[in-house]
């Protein structure tokens, strides 16, 4: 646990503004203070320099990364497997995240919402012993299997079924309260009865790999669902007669907007469109796979084989076929300012304050009094420089936080 201490920094991004220069002043494992100009009296501080100090990267929608991932054959499995995909985001920026499965079987979604739920309960810290800590593990985000089989795109279609409340039920009381979001594919049979008995359990509600018309996707939105699974991608396109899911979800003001900011997935034109159309309901993730951070080469996906050959990630026997990502957070706030021009308070919000809105994390994604200490570092080229989660130093390869300078000699 990181002393009581202020980090000073030319940038520092509150929920509302970017105060220059700025400090925050992080005590255990809470944020104290944050303010405009030079910490107060009394206190070590680290300072950070020309840099941006931001809150840390929440991930609502992420499948693995450092060569793991979350769907898993044993409990065991996903705990250890979580844990590893945890700790690779956190050294790019990323202090939550939400374990997302893939379409699999009943008993598969059942070990993954068990496993996962050690972790969001705060158990199982004995397996990083050697590993380090990661991300907070929030919870449990199913990507099917209540979806189109037309719009599968990367998911197995063998492991669709339609909605079911039963099994939404049962895997919610198995998550003990940490299933977090369920996609599903609102032309579906059922999928609004669905929809709302997660509403019952909190659960969220995403649109996604959907062949739903605008019409059918805007009930959606009256019944409850409140986010829409990577916009763009698995679903209708817009037409001028047929508008679709993306202008249902554009239009309503209560729906948050996922983007993958990679480059592959959505053309960076339109990521500056919605950002201005919406910027306070734009969420950035990764859809990252366990192929992340590894080097080009074939991979699994459940039971698909992936093919991984730079930024792109796609379905080795459909090459024409995205299948997930290799994005880290870190790269996509990165992304959306220097290709698709967006101002960095808006990518790093899309980045922190909003998923942490969407998932009711009121703790997190936001530098205020009482918050989570989990921060990111950023260099001038908004690289990934120091990661703190609950205000532990977690990742600082250049040793920033070594050496803080003694109270009273700034």
């Amino acid at each position: 646990m990181t002393p009581r201490l202020a980090v000073a920094a030319q940038r520092v991004a509150t929920p509302t503004e970017l105060l220059q220069p700025g400090f925050v002043v992080v005590g255990g494992t809470c944020v104290e203070d944050v303010g405009q100009g030079r910490p107060p009296e009394g206190i070590p501080v680290i300072d950070v320099g020309d840099r941006t100090v931001a809150p840390g990267f929440i991930d609502q929608h992420v499948h693995g990364g450092g060569g793991a991932e979350v769907n898993c054959a044993t409990g065991e499995e996903v705990v250890v497997s979580v844990l590893r995909l945890a700790r690779f985001h956190a050294t790019h920026g990323t202090t939550a995240l939400v374990a997302t499965t893939v379409s699999d079987s009943v008993i598969a979604l059942r070990t993954a919402v068990e496993g996962v739920a050690v972790l969001a309960a705060g158990l199982g810290r004995a397996e990083t012993d050697g590993v380090g800590r990661g991300a907070d593990v929030l919870g449990t985000n199913l990507e099917g299997p209540w979806i189109s089989p037309a719009k599968a795109g990367a998911q197995f279609p063998g492991a669709i079924r339609p909605p079911s409340v039963s099994e939404l039920e049962d895997l919610a009381d198995r998550s003990r309260g940490t299933l977090r979001m369920v996609t599903f594919a609102p032309e579906a049979e059922g999928a609004l009865d669905l929809v709302r008995a997660a509403c019952s359990h909190g659960v969220v509600s995403s649109v996604g790999h959907t062949d739903a018309d605008y019409e059918t996707t805007r009930a959606a939105f009256e019944a409850g669902a409140t986010n829409v699974t990577h916009l763009f991608n698995a679903m209708g396109p817009i037409h001028h007669r047929r508008p679709g899911p993306v202008v249902a979800a554009l239009a309503d003001e209560r729906v948050w907007l996922e983007i993958i900011a990679d480059g592959v997935h959505v053309h960076p034109a339109l990521i500056s469109l919605v950002a201005n159309a919406a910027p306070e309901r734009l969420v950035l993730v990764t859809d990252a796979i366990g192929a992340t951070g590894n080097a080009p080469g074939h991979y699994r996906l459940g039971p698909l084989e992936v093919a991984v050959t730079g930024t792109r990630a796609v379905l080795a026997d459909r090459p024409e076929t995205v299948a997930g990502s290799v994005l880290t957070m870190d790269r996509a706030v990165a992304f959306c300012v220097q290709v698709a021009g967006l101002p960095l308070l808006v990518a790093l919000q899309a980045a922190t304050l909003h998923p942490a809105t969407v998932l009711g994390a009121a703790r997190k994604g936001r530098l205020q009094r009482g918050a989570d200490a989990d921060m990111v570092v950023l260099g001038r080229d908004l690289s990934l420089v120091a990661t703190l989660v609950g205000g532990e130093v977690v990742h600082d390869p250049s040793g920033l936080f070594e050496k803080p300078v003694p109270a009273n000699s700034l």
